[in-house]
């Protein structure tokens, strides 16, 4: 395998008496899809939160494509190629979705966003955002308003506004969140479309997604890595069936 893009080492954080992500070992290599699985409160969204510097750890490293970004906030981790879409969409509704998008170019160039009304104009910003918007087969929607796209073009939009960094690394939490079977099928084909141009870490419930996308996949439960390997191999390993897949592996299988 390639030399890790991410790499994560011992990384370990608690809230009083629980300890959500414990001594994690984690990478991720270039190019890779590879998915984050477990059940509900195994430390997920937790971990992300720490990869994408909204949350400190308390001991252990965040090595990003060979240097150490354990302490480096959020905004200069962008401007290292690594960006987050959230497990609940964060849009401007009251925005078209061309303008949320350039306002993520504008973000990545580190203009203010009080200079955002003349700036609306500004092909630099713009046709970044268009292009991003077509990527994700939002062109169309590019003047509609946030507030009137359905949940999945919502979601869609974030993935584009998160694309417009221009990241290394694109770290997606439950991209598939709250969608309906169809919207869910749109997701993955675009995600799908990802694959070889991004690196991209996910974390998504819906197994028929990750076993459609994972090159690799790591489950975590409390906050711990019980395996790493091919989806084939995860849906083959008892301790991960005992402890999460359960029937979802026989019907990834299928």
């Amino acid at each position: 395998m390639a030399e890790a893009l991410l790499k994560v080492a011992g990384l370990t954080k608690r809230f009083g008496g629980l300890v959500a992500t414990d001594n994690l070992d984690l990478d991720v290599a270039p190019g890779e899809v590879h998915a984050l699985i477990g059940p509900n409160g195994a430390g997920k969204t937790t971990l992300i939160a720490q990869l994408s510097g909204f949350l400190r750890p308390d001991a252990g490293q965040v090595i990003f494509d060979g240097h150490d970004i354990t302490r480096l906030p959020a905004p200069a981790r962008v401007h290292r190629g690594l960006a987050r879409s959230f497990q609940i969409t964060s849009v401007l509704r009251e925005f078209s979705a061309l303008d949320n998008v350039a306002l993520a170019v504008q973000a990545r160039q580190g203009h203010s966003f009080r200079f955002w009304a003349p700036a609306r104009g500004d092909r630099s910003l713009r046709e970044p955002a268009m292009k991003a918007l077509d990527s994700v087969g939002l062109a169309a929607r590019a003047d509609s308003a946030a507030a009137d796209l359905s949940h999945g073009e919502r979601r869609q939009l974030e993935v584009a506004m998160a694309l417009a960094a221009e990241p290394r690394l694109l770290l997606l939490d439950e991209p598939m969140a709250g969608m309906g079977a169809e919207e869910s099928a749109r997701m993955v084909d675009l995600l799908r479309t990802l694959k070889g141009q991004r690196t991209l870490l996910l974390v998504e419930h819906d197994m028929d997604a990750v076993f459609a996308l994972a090159d690799r996949i790591t489950v975590l439960v409390y906050g711990r890595a019980i395996a790493t390997g091919t989806p084939e191999a995860i849906r083959a390993n008892a301790e991960v069936r005992q402890a999460y897949l359960g029937d979802a592996a026989a019907v990834g299988a299928a």
